[in-house]
């Protein structure tokens, strides 16, 4: 060898896609396996930005919608991308109530288990928010194991 390290490809540690969701809209679905404790969306470096709730009230109902949309409540802050037209795949996790994401310490989102290709990713939004959701939980019918496997062999 030379002695220069291998350069990465862009998908090399891309594990998940937006894709239509089951649990509402769009959602972020796994294009391969993922392996317990990965960390999902690695070289995503987005900063985020703390803007008053205050500051978003007055703004214009489209715009305000993108703050209440994508949005991490705080306090009378709201913790957002440092501008909305680059948001990552990450900032498009729907809530579940059982989780197989959650985010470290750092804020970085890591797989709870395994995660099977086809299978939505998800987040329990009360871990990074101060209050109350701002939407009613869809309570999820538990599925037997045989045809939650049908389900992501079809997707």
């Amino acid at each position: 060898m030379n002695g220069r390290a291998k350069a990465r490809a862009p998908h090399d540690c891309a594990y998940a896609r937006i894709g239509r969701s089951r649990i509402h809209g769009v959602g972020v679905l796994a294009i391969r396996e993922i392996p317990p404790r990965t960390r999902v969306f690695r070289g995503e470096d987005e900063r985020v930005v703390w803007v008053s709730r205050a500051s978003v009230r007055r703004l214009p109902r489209p715009l305000r919608q993108l703050y209440l949309d994508f949005g991490m409540v705080w306090g009378d802050r709201i913790g957002v991308p440092l501008t909305f037209n680059r948001l990552s795949v990450g900032w498009y996790l729907n809530h579940s109530d059982h989780p197989n994401v959650q985010a470290d310490d750092d804020g970085r989102f890591v797989t709870l288990r395994r995660i099977r290709k086809g299978e939505e990713l998800t987040a329990d939004y009360t871990t990074f928010a101060d209050e109350p959701l701002p939407f009613r939980p869809r309570r999820s019918r538990r599925r037997s194991p045989s045809r939650r496997r049908a389900e992501v062999i079809r997707s």
